[in-house]
């Protein structure tokens, strides 16, 4: 009675929320912001966002094998009459995330860093218990209100993000955080699902090993968000053992399904890093085969593609060079465009005048911007007209190290260049390629040799599975990424 009671005076409170519900998981009734009806409507407009903004991977075999396994884990479940989806979104992150409702994804990035069937369920796994323990509601529930779904996301500092709107990544899907207690059940959920559904559970403690191996050697690819959560994954890992034995003792693990070469088969040929279609980054440079233009970042910076923009950040500054396109200019004159764009972000115009950049027509000016609680900034700022469509190159920093920078900046600006048609013609993606390794070789001598692996050595050791510290075996099929 006073659990109901709570309930009646909570929902008075808020309105519009659904109220107590019980946890599929649990059991336990808890109070939620929405209905199952209205989080299966979130998280199917949630969806189309997704597949508009970052695309699903151009392989239907793939995608039919990871719904399929998804589908049979979600069955088992204890939320099987959801509309479950699972998809495999075109990204080179090494990621994977739900959406309330019963929406999946794996990043074809992630796809590059399993070993086998048993860890691709123990990811699918731990996003299905998500969604089953009803996580996302909850969290949702806890910040009272917030906007679920799709948003953007800036990697800007506030000066960088005033830059006429332009200062912002182009896909950021919002996963409101998760805490330990959550984190730690989906773990163990995941390897109920696989387990009783015909996966060794212990794919999860695997999964969950690379990939913390692959965040504790600094890749920048990026890992999952729940494997920055506290408690730390070795915690987990550990946290997670009980379960597999439990499992042991009422399932026939030998009967248990890992199978290593047939997943191994689906990924030969997958696409490794960025996709030439949204533009590639081959070093400092990036390349856009089909736009037809290439740029150059400093040296040493970090690039990042997003589909809206890249962005290259100086190592441990605040200090960024940024490429967009304009979308729907409102002139077709430079500097009152230059001048309009950044006025709305709260820059003003210190100097610049209309230039040419190789044989391209263009605007480059020097802009302060307003006082922010970070204190001013400047940008030095390129529109560039190519062929009827305009670019916007830029550099940006706080005011006080801007004359240190100016230079890269200008660097950067003046390298933007037309590519030939045999130069876009010949870029082509990094693919995942197998090896077999041989007497006497390592990690190294892979990286350097193996069909011409575009991978270091530490990631080459991670992406099969192994500890950086122990070197493959005669015989060996590892996985290896080639340019083209």
């Amino acid at each position: 009675m006073r659990m109901t009671y709570r309930c009646f005076v909570l929902s008075l409170a808020v309105l519009g929320l659904a109220g107590c519900a019980r946890n599929p998981v649990t059991g336990t009734r808890e109070f939620v912001m929405m209905t199952e009806a209205q989080e299966i409507a979130l998280g199917r407009e949630s969806d189309e966002q997704v597949r508009n903004q970052m695309g699903l991977y151009d392989d239907d075999e793939l995608q039919q094998y990871v719904s399929e396994i998804g589908l049979q884990m979600a069955a088992r479940s204890h939320r099987p009459d959801l509309p479950w989806s699972f998809a495999v979104v075109d990204s080179p992150a090494v990621n994977a995330f739900a959406i309330p409702g019963g929406y999946i994804y794996l990043t074809r990035g992630i796809m590059a860093f399993l070993g086998d069937e048993a860890d691709l369920a123990g990811v699918l796994g731990h996003e299905i218990g998500h969604v089953t323990a009803r996580h996302s509601v909850q969290a949702y529930t806890r910040a009272s209100g917030a906007q679920l779904g799709l948003a953007v996301g800036s990697i800007f500092s506030p000066a960088a993000r005033a830059v006429g709107g332009a200062a912002q990544s182009g896909l950021g899907v919002l996963f409101l955080r998760y805490g330990r207690d959550a984190e730690l059940q989906a773990d163990r959920l995941g390897a109920q699902y696989a387990g009783e559904t015909g996966w060794d559970p212990t794919g999860v403690r695997d999964m969950l090993s690379t990939l913390s191996r692959l965040s504790d050697g600094g890749d920048s690819r990026g890992v999952p968000g729940w494997l920055s959560t506290p408690p730390a994954a070795a915690d987990r890992v550990e946290r997670v053992g009980p379960v597999i034995e439990e499992l042991a003792a009422r399932l026939d693990f030998d009967e248990l399904r890992v199978n290593r070469a047939g997943y191994l088969d689906r990924l030969d040929g997958l696409m490794f890093g960025d996709n030439p279609d949204q533009g590639i980054v081959r070093g400092r440079d990036f390349l856009h085969p089909g736009l037809r233009f290439a740029l150059q970042f400093p040296e040493g910076w970090e690039v990042i593609n997003t589909p809206t923009q890249v962005v290259a950040k100086q190592p441990g500054e605040e200090v960024y060079v940024l490429l967009q396109l304009v979308t729907d200019p409102t002139t077709t004159d430079l500097e009152r465009l230059a001048g309009d764009t950044m006025r709305e972000g709260g820059y003003r115009l210190d100097s610049g005048g209309d230039t040419r950049i190789g044989d391209l027509d263009a605007f480059v000016g020097t802009f302060t911007g307003e006082q922010t609680d970070a204190g001013k900034s400047r940008a030095r700022v390129a529109y560039i007209d190519y062929g009827g469509t305009i670019y916007v190159v830029g550099g940006l920093t706080g005011a006080d190290t801007y004359d240190q920078v100016e230079s890269e900046f200008n660097t950067s600006i003046r390298s933007f260049r037309p590519l030939s048609p045999a130069e876009a013609e010949d870029i082509r993606p990094n693919r995942l390629r197998f090896y077999s390794v041989r007497d006497g070789e390592t990690w190294q001598s892979i990286a350097q040799n193996a069909g011409e692996s575009i991978i270091p050595p530490n990631t080459l050791a991670i992406m099969n599975g192994v500890p950086v510290n122990e070197q493959p075996r005669p015989g060996d099929r590892i996985k290896i990424a080639v340019e083209g």
